[in-house]
């Protein structure tokens, strides 16, 4: 699995944390940015990361910004593109069994590493279980593609 990162300032130290949690664990990443000392506009980071996902250049991408939500705002902008907040284990694992989400965010102000690499253990190791789900998300898919196609 290719995993597309980035963050913004507020979470530079929590992206280097994760990062060094993915290298044990084999896991391939690219870093979309930002550096260290860097002052970015959140979106910016986001939208590279979604559209690179969404592309296919990766699987799934991780985003992390002082709370997790204007990364998961911007991300989901981009078509194609379903990201979750992900703060707690049971959501984090819904976001992919149910919701079939490409994309998790994180906020370094709201929780922290040890919690923050569990979330995405969990979240690497959940695939969409479909079912009951499915159409669900293939109506999330139709409703954005009234958008996308005006």
């Amino acid at each position: 699995m290719k995993i597309a990162i980035g963050c913004d300032e507020a979470a530079y130290g929590l992206k280097v944390e994760i990062m060094k949690h993915l290298e044990g664990k084999g896991i391939e990443f690219f870093d979309f940015g930002s550096k260290k000392g860097d002052v970015v506009l959140y979106p910016d980071v986001a939208y590279t990361v979604a559209d690179a996902v969404a592309k296919g250049d990766y699987e799934r991408g991780i985003l992390f910004c002082g709370t997790g939500i204007g990364m998961a705002i911007t991300a989901n902008k981009v078509p194609g593109i379903r990201a979750a907040v992900c703060h707690d284990p049971y959501s984090t694992e819904r976001s992919r069994k149910s919701n079939n989400c490409q994309i998790m965010t994180m906020g370094e102000r709201v929780i922290g590493v040890e919690l923050a690499k569990y979330l995405v253990d969990i979240w690497l190791e959940s695939d969409f279980s479909g079912g009951g789900s499915t159409a669900k998300v293939d109506r999330i898919t139709e409703i954005e593609k009234r958008f996308t196609a005006k």
